[in-house]
């Protein structure tokens, strides 16, 4: 198996415009949930969200902006940094060697939205003439794949919360085993019309509003938890074979060791103790890990009174007495939950926070639960001087439990383990 290295890192997310400042407002605390459009506010029972700033006008000519839905506006502004921090030009790839793996949950909701509001609200006989090559879900990786010319494969991942951390995960399994040199992946979602957020609120998953403080309404972990806050944006990464990044003097953000995955089966919405444990114990046997090497976890956390109870017997499962001495974060206390690609870009908040040695912090985690007993890193980044392997966890509804294994680039276990040099 061939070394992975992580050498670009683009976002644009509720936190920022970009992959420093998403980290720099995690490492502060800043919450990016905000109440929605007042048109909104009087027809949802929740109405906040995590909203992402992006112009189309920007970034794309009116031609090509005709053509996007805000899904895949997000995917190519986050590509465009990821492939600039890389320090990749087009004519250094092998394109027929490079690939693109997306993950979404929701694709173009927006677009589907409009079609729908067009068709059976205002009667009309026609909808947008793009709407399919809008809508569907795979335009984000297609238009990644045109915007550089890649001849690789170009996937598309959904499986629901974890879609973008199975993004990652397999395009680090075909970098590792020689099938590819580069990847591009990550997620990307916009979920924040007002068709998918009622198709929320029905399930009942949706976080009550603070009324003292709505972007405080996301509390994981929390005894006083209530849901999740659904958010929009995208996190890309530039997957590198190591030699190959090494040879051309690129910046390495870190590196991926390991990826594991597994099912609940016990229903399509309850997440278990038992699948989620399994795929964390299959991430450290990728990585060949013990679970006394993993210094911290990024939790999914999502703030609902299920998943966050489970993920911490979970960790207790696999980890044991142990587990009451890992630093666990949940950065979706503050930039809400991307959906598909909540997993990528949390991955690329545990890369710059191993960089800083900074554990980042669970905001709004005020009343403790007893159900909820570990080590959550409450209410402030906390410095760490041995921060150099993470979990970062994504589970699903539908079952499908994902999880990576990231190292710090620089690592002294690197160092001991593997015998190729490090660039920094």
């Amino acid at each position: 198996m061939r070394r992975v290295a992580v050498t670009g890192l683009g976002a644009i997310c509720p936190l920022g415009s970009d992959a420093q400042q998403a980290y720099d407002s995690a490492a502060a605390g800043r919450s990016g949930i905000h109440c929605l459009d007042e048109a909104l506010v009087s027809r949802l029972g929740s109405p906040i969200g995590g909203i992402a700033t992006l112009f189309a006008a920007d970034h794309f000519d009116p031609a090509k902006s005709r053509m996007l839905d805000r899904v895949s506006q997000f995917a190519l502004v986050a590509s465009r940094e990821a492939m600039s921090r890389a320090a990749l030009e087009v004519t250094q790839i092998d394109h027929a060697r490079t690939g693109v793996f997306i993950g979404t949950g929701m694709g173009g909701a927006h677009t589907m939205d409009e079609g729908y509001a067009a068709l059976y609200g205002e009667r009309s006989e026609r909808v947008k003439p793009f709407t399919v090559l809008m809508g569907m879900y795979n335009a984000p990786a297609a238009w990644i794949s045109l915007e550089y010319g890649l001849r690789g494969p170009s996937l598309t991942y959904s499986s629901a919360c974890s879609s973008s951390t199975v993004a990652v995960g397999e395009a680090w399994l075909r970098i590792s085993r020689g099938d590819l040199d580069l990847a591009l992946a990550g997620g990307s979602e916009a979920p924040l019309s007002y068709g998918s957020l009622k198709a929320w609120e029905a399930l009942h998953t949706l976080a009550a509003v603070d009324k003292s403080d709505p972007s405080a309404s996301c509390k994981p972990f929390s005894k006083d938890r209530s849901g999740m806050v659904l958010a929009e944006g995208a996190a890309i990464l530039v997957l590198e074979e190591w030699e190959h990044a090494i040879s051309r003097n690129a910046p390495i953000y870190g590196e991926v060791v390991g990826y594991g995955i597994a099912t609940d089966i016990g229903h399509i919405t309850r997440p278990s103790v038992e699948g989620q444990a399994a795929a964390m114990t299959a991430a450290l046997a990728a990585a060949q890990l013990d679970p006394s090497e993993i210094d911290a976890i990024n939790a999914h956390g999502t703030g609902t009174p299920a998943n966050d109870v489970t993920e911490t017997a979970a960790v207790k499962t696999v980890f044991g007495a142990r587990a009451y001495d890992i630093a666990i974060s949940s950065t979706k206390s503050v930039h809400g939950h991307l959906l598909g690609a909540s997993g990528a870009l949390e991955c690329l908040l545990c890369l710059m926070g191993m960089q800083n040695q900074t554990l980042l912090p669970t905001m709004h985690l005020s009343t403790p639960d007893p159900a909820c007993d570990l080590d959550y890193v409450p209410n402030a980044a906390r410095k760490s001087a041995s921060l150099l392997t993470m979990l970062s966890n994504s589970f699903a509804f539908g079952g499908t439990n994902a999880v990576l294994v990231l190292r710090a680039a620089g690592s002294a276990r690197i160092l001991r383990r593997l015998k190729s040099p490090l660039c920094i």
